[in-house]
């Protein structure tokens, strides 16, 4: 485990009789081992916050470039008494001894609690400790929501998810948008961005937008038969899903050998599609192992074959009652097939056969322009009848005093430059 599990600079104090630390409130938090941590997430209460696999230990183990703490708070983080809990990630700042935290898709806590304060107060407090001078964060509440039924008749030029009257407002998604710019967080990009449509994001940089994908795809599970799945998907993907069965197209679960060819094939989508992620071979080795390490199967890579070639490769990670296609990479010829479609049928139906409530299929572009390139990759995830969830993307603030504020400038200034 590569974090670095930083100690805390005041020293414990005693529990009180109703559980909590003398002199700490009602929340205490405190560096936590990555046992106590996956123990908190598989527990009833940590499994109803559902975290994501941003926010799993193991993660700290994908990211390179960035230490990594593990924090706990509720009334006894050290024996496991938790209420929630933050994998933070510290990217140094160029010729200082400060850091830039970063929590992507985290911290993993209750935000329907109206007493925020209680747990983020000592978060920043520890985090300016610890030597950060600013933090980003990406609460987990949803903002608004568009059914796939509601999108597909309003496309036209120049449009965009926000020009469409949503299905859904999460009231709890803007009660915590309220409290975040009460306390003085500023919401990261704005509609045009956050469009990390392919991948896991960047994982922190700051004054360029979200890191994360602001709009996501997802598709509920819970309470529907396979038969309403099918049912679900609109006529293209029902023709696409036989035509690919018809043709002999198999689908298999590969394994860690088979990931330089899902980046060879990535390599080919991101030139014919027009979108870059910068990902290594070494990086998605080193995102296998470690989340496998964690729990066996947490990630898997799915292959499209057809007369023995290897034509579609896409990836699943599962934490939790949740399920999510992370990336997706295919080859230029044989499209007519459908391999692609034949492996999201057989992911969807894994992912409810294995108990996920939800199955994320991860970032889509704000625009409803079937002009636009980018349209094409929400048109192609609308046929499966899930829909668009609007997240509160992340949001950024300095950790106090007029120091970190003058430094939290500078580091924005340093990235816009790279």
């Amino acid at each position: 485990m590569s974090a670095l599990l930083v100690p805390s600079s005041s020293s414990p104090a005693r529990p009180s009789r109703n559980g909590n630390r003398k002199g700490e409130g009602n929340v205490v938090l405190r560096p936590i081992t990555a046992q106590t941590y996956r123990a908190f997430l598989a527990s009833p209460h940590g499994e109803a916050l559902g975290a994501g696999f941003l926010q799993c230990p193991s993660w700290a183990d994908v990211k390179e470039g960035w230490r990594a703490q593990l924090l706990g708070w509720g009334p006894d983080p050290e024996a496991g008494e938790l209420t929630g809990v933050a994998l933070v990630l510290l990217r140094p700042l160029p010729g200082t001894r400060k850091y830039f935290a970063y929590l992507p898709e985290g911290p993993v806590a209750d935000w329907s609690d109206p007493g925020i304060d209680g747990w983020l107060t000592p978060l920043l407090e520890h985090l300016r400790r610890t030597g950060a001078f600013a933090v980003r964060i990406g609460p987990s509440p949803a903002h608004r929501r568009w059914s796939a039924a509601r999108l597909k008749p309003l496309t036209g030029p120049g449009r965009r998810l926000g020009d469409v009257l949503a299905s859904e407002v999460d009231p709890l998604g803007t009660a915590v948008a309220e409290r975040l710019g009460a306390r003085g967080w500023h919401r990261c990009g704005d509609d045009a961005t956050g469009d990390d449509s392919h991948g896991d994001g960047a994982g922190g940089g700051s004054g360029a937008g979200d890191a994360q994908p602001r709009h996501v795809f997802q598709v509920p599970l819970a309470g529907r038969t396979t038969e309403d799945l099918w049912s679900g998907l609109n006529q293209e993907w029902r023709r696409n899903v036989r035509r690919a069965r018809k043709e002999g197209v198999e689908v298999v679960v590969g394994s860690a050998a088979d990931l330089p060819e899902f980046c060879r094939l990535l390599a080919l989508t991101e030139r014919r599609d027009g979108f870059r992620l910068g990902r290594s071979l070494a990086y998605y080795e080193r995102q296998y192992a470690a989340l496998n390490a964690e729990e066996p199967g947490r990630m898997k890579l799915y292959l499209s074959r057809h007369q023995g070639e290897i034509l579609a490769a896409h990836t699943l990670i599962t934490v939790g009652r949740r399920a999510w296609y992370q990336t997706g990479a295919s080859a230029d010829h044989r499209r007519e097939v459908r391999p692609s479609n034949a492996l999201q049928w057989r992911m969807l139906l894994d992912a409810h056969a294995g108990g996920a409530d939800v199955y994320d299929m991860r970032g889509v572009p704000s625009t409803l322009d079937p002009e636009e390139r980018a349209y094409g990759l929400l048109r192609w995830k609308l046929g499966t009848g899930g829909q668009v969830v609007e997240t509160l993307g992340e949001w950024e603030r300095s950790v106090g005093g007029s120091a970190n504020h003058a430094l939290h400038r500078a580091f924005q200034a340093y990235l816009k430059r790279r």
